[in-house]
């Protein structure tokens, strides 16, 4: 695999996955959490996202194509689901129920949204389909399925880094940033579903 490849292959899942955008985003999702907790929930969107992502990129359009799923339908329906995650932010429902509860782990942001969409997103998957499908050789699916790790690892940092910026922002700033992104959480959605519309021919 040529070095060119590789980095466009790092460019093309960087700029998807966004781990520098996804930061405030994580900042934003488990605010009032311990850090123990949030380190955890890290954690687990990331080894989630980091398998659903391997699986898509080593069969995904065969799984897509076997249960009759195209793509653009996966754009809609992720765009929907996200869409409700941003209506939570913007109104502090969320915010509500966590200070209103026992921070038990019913509210765990770490599948949904972490992991699907916002890390493993129809766009994240999309594009280990056809990166991979670029060149059929084991070597080139490995070093795609490696740079793919390799973005993780720096949304990993930066996730790691959440609680001493959410030091710093404090409570009003947390907030804020929490409707602000709860914002362009929700015309990230609707762009999934037109995107999904414009791929599916009504648009």
């Amino acid at each position: 695999m040529e070095i060119t490849q590789i980095i466009s292959a790092f460019v093309t899942l960087f700029v998807v996955i966004d781990p520098v955008g996804l930061a405030p985003l994580f900042i934003a999702l488990t605010r009032g959490m311990s850090s123990q907790r949030r380190r955890r929930i890290g954690r687990r969107a990331l080894v989630i996202a980091a398998i659903l992502l391997t699986l898509f990129g080593l069969a995904g359009e065969a799984i897509l194509a076997g249960i009759g799923i195209s793509l653009s339908a996966f754009r809609i329906a992720g765009g929907l689901l996200l869409f409700l995650t941003a209506l939570d932010m913007l109104f502090e429902r969320r915010t509500e129920r966590r200070e209103g509860q026992a921070r038990d782990d019913d509210d765990d942001p770490s599948v949904f949204p972490l992991a699907t969409p916002l890390l493993a997103g129809p766009g994240a998957l999309a594009s280990m389909v056809l990166l991979v499908g670029q060149n059929p050789s084991p070597a080139h699916t490995l070093m795609i399925h490696l740079v793919m790790l390799a973005v993780l690892g720096i949304a990993a940092i930066l996730f790691s880094m959440a609680g001493p910026i959410g030091k710093v922002l404090g409570r009003t700033g947390t907030m804020v940033v929490t409707r602000l992104f709860g914002m362009l959480l929700a015309a990230l959605s609707i762009q999934f579903v037109i995107d999904g519309l414009k791929g599916s021919g009504l648009v």
